[in-house]
């Protein structure tokens, strides 16, 4: 991927389980989607990251905010594009756009910080060269 490229999007559906008492997508969904989107897009640019069974690439999230702008509602789709930027030696910027598929309204943007770790000594640890390529290549901006 170059940085020409298309920003990384995944899609997800709004799930019964998903909705609050309000008849809406909870907002402590939209984070789990946020984190499957980004889970999604790790896969994708590095082929060997390996999410629940760690492996030679740590990585925990460090920070997130969130701003909220509309409601997603039952089995409405969600499109998330990531939007990497500030990449570091050790961290990156993970910026996002939630999107209604069928309208392209607006539901959430906001960011997260992945920070590369070190499981074993329980440190932050700085990316991989391979894996601080790979993310380079994403970068906007």
């Amino acid at each position: 991927m170059t940085a020409a490229a298309e920003p990384f999007s995944y899609l997800q559906r709004v799930s019964f389980s998903d909705i609050d008492a309000l008849k809406h997508m909870n907002n402590v969904e939209f984070l789990r989607f946020y984190e499957n989107a980004r889970i999604a897009y790790f896969r994708q640019i590095v082929p060997d990251y390996e999410p629940v069974h760690g492996g030679r690439i740590g990585v925990i999230f460090a920070e997130c905010q969130i701003a909220y702008r509309s409601p997603a509602h039952f089995e409405e789709e969600v499109r998330t594009t990531i939007l990497p930027s500030d990449l570091k030696r050790s961290s990156v910027r993970l910026g996002f756009e939630m999107r209604c598929e069928a309208d392209g309204r607006l539901l959430a943007e906001g960011h997260g910080v992945i920070v590369g770790y070190d499981y074993a000594s329980g440190r932050a640890a700085p990316f991989a060269d391979d894996v601080r390529e790979h993310l380079g290549a994403t970068v906007i901006g």
